[in-house]
């Protein structure tokens, strides 16, 4: 975590100190080829802004680097990112913001 509060999730996300994420632009294609394939393995309708709750979850437990690069055919990230996506919908109602 850096000075100000900031932890760089994974390349081109970083959560603030005041919770909200942002993400680098270079990331909008991956979060939304993500959202594809995610879409595919569940039965939830998944979206970018699922995906960015469940690698921001990952990352919280410790499953995923803050310096590895995500790539959207990665089998162990779809894996991973299910389970977390599953949790935003199953504890959560697909509600990942204040706005929701």
């Amino acid at each position: 975590m850096n000075p100000l509060g900031n932890q760089q999730i994974v390349p081109g996300i970083t959560v603030h100190s005041s919770g909200q994420a942002s993400v680098d632009p270079s990331m909008t294609e991956v979060l939304f080829d993500l959202a594809i394939r995610l879409e595919e393995q569940m039965s939830f309708p998944v979206d970018v802004e699922h995906v960015l709750a469940g690698i921001v979850l990952a990352a919280r437990a410790g499953e995923l680097e803050p310096d590895k690069p995500l790539s959207p055919g990665d089998p162990a990230l779809h894996k991973v990112l299910v389970s977390h996506v599953k949790t935003v919908f199953t504890r959560f109602g697909g509600n990942v913001g204040s706005d929701d």
